[in-house]
């Protein structure tokens, strides 16, 4: 390989670092959330908003990612969008209340930036190995996000809340300087008569079941993240022992997620892989509410399909944008109602078991919402005419 060559795979391969950045300065936040609300004065209420704030900044900036990237190409909107939310992250921690409400939002709307383009720079970069990149993509994504949860209570022990999430800022500077070349060399965007699309994906029966795809995994997931310690201690389960369950479950997520795409690699039907990868979220849910002493198996078994559903919705996403431009909107589409609904779903899990008094309803729901999804895989990935 020429040294020319290897330095364009090199460049490439700068994306999956942009991966790395898209989850920490986020999953970094639920493990130390019980200090910043006592430091704050924020109660259980306030917290709550707090850690679904950044999901909602998701939906509602999604969307209208493609005219930042349509104006400025998408290698500049990523870079400027790295260093935003290493600036973000720093503000969040050292400017106040005013600061950590404010700079959580932004931290939402400039993380929804990769969110919505890596998927797309995938499709451009790896195109006969989208799946593939995909499922690293995804890989990078998990390994942060757990990397950002498992060290921020050391950090906050050995120095405070504060530096605990902020030298996540740090990570993504690091990631802006190393995206900078890629941004210097990037091409002009499209003209709007190449990158337009005859009808608005809104308006495309596949980008709703894609959507609805991408929603109903990135609700389970939240769901599971959010709640799944809580479940098995209310059936007798130590909290210790819930919390490494958490963490098996983000870790087989990242197993699942470099396994599947050799269900999704056939460039025509995307079905095999998307069934096999909903259907153990169906298992898991059903197996807590009738098997609760296998927790640890619905653990694994839930974060193996969670990991492969992620990369399943990921690679519908880019394969069924027929232009850049439109798998942009259908990005921007599919991210903005997936995590709307992922930021509801753990409120509606919390409403029903507090008026229920009991996990049977909720597990039960959300089990039926998982069945949804293995048809929605089924439709979604059908051949393509």
């Amino acid at each position: 390989m020429s040294d020319r060559r290897r330095w364009a795979v090199v460049i490439t391969a700068t994306v999956f670092l942009v991966a790395l950045c898209l989850r920490p300065a986020l999953t970094a936040v639920g493990p130390i959330l019980p200090r910043i609300g006592a430091d704050e004065n924020l109660g259980e209420t306030a917290q709550g908003l707090l850690a679904a704030l950044p999901l909602l900044a998701f939906a509602a900036a999604s969307p209208l990612v493609h005219f930042a990237s349509r104006r400025f190409g998408m290698e500049r909107t990523v870079l400027i969008s790295l260093l935003v939310l290493a600036v973000s992250s720093v503000a969040r921690s050292y400017t106040g209340q005013a600061g950590l409400w404010i700079g959580t939002v932004v931290i939402g709307a400039s993380i929804a930036v990769g969110n919505v383009l890596v998927p797309v720079i995938l499709k451009r970069d790896y195109a006969a190995h989208v799946s593939r990149a995909t499922g690293i993509y995804t890989a990078f994504i998990t390994g942060g996000a757990a990397l950002a949860s498992i060290v921020a209570v050391p950090i906050a022990d050995a120095a405070d809340w504060r530096l605990s999430l902020a030298v996540w800022g740090g990570l993504a500077l690091l990631a802006a300087l190393v995206w900078l070349p890629r941004s210097l060399g990037a091409s002009l965007p499209l003209p709007v008569s190449q990158a337009a699309s005859p009808v608005s994906v809104w308006r495309q029966p596949m980008a709703w079941l894609v959507t609805g795809y991408m929603g109903l995994q990135s609700t389970s997931f939240y769901l599971l993240v959010n709640w799944l310690p809580t479940i098995e201690i209310s059936t007798g389960i130590s909290e210790r022992t819930a919390g490494v369950h958490v963490f098996l479950f983000q870790g087989f997520g990242l197993i699942g997620g470099l396994t599947i795409p050799r269900l999704l690699k056939n460039p025509v039907s995307q079905r095999a892989g998307a069934v096999t990868a909903s259907i153990p979220i169906v298992l898991a849910l059903l197996g807590l509410l009738l098997a609760p002493g296998l927790a640890v198996l619905w653990a694994i078994i839930a974060g193996l399909g969670q990991g492969a559903a992620l990369v399943a919705a990921l690679t519908l996403i880019s394969l069924r944008g027929r232009t850049h431009h439109e798998t942009t909107q259908l990005s921007g589409m599919a991210q903005s109602i997936g995590y709307l609904l992922a930021a509801t779903g753990p409120v509606i899990a919390g409403t029903l078991t507090e008026q229920t008094g009991t996990w049977t309803a909720t597990l039960t729901t959300f089990a039926a919402l998982a069945a949804v999804q293995v048809l929605l895989g089924f439709a979604a990935g059908r051949p393509r005419s």
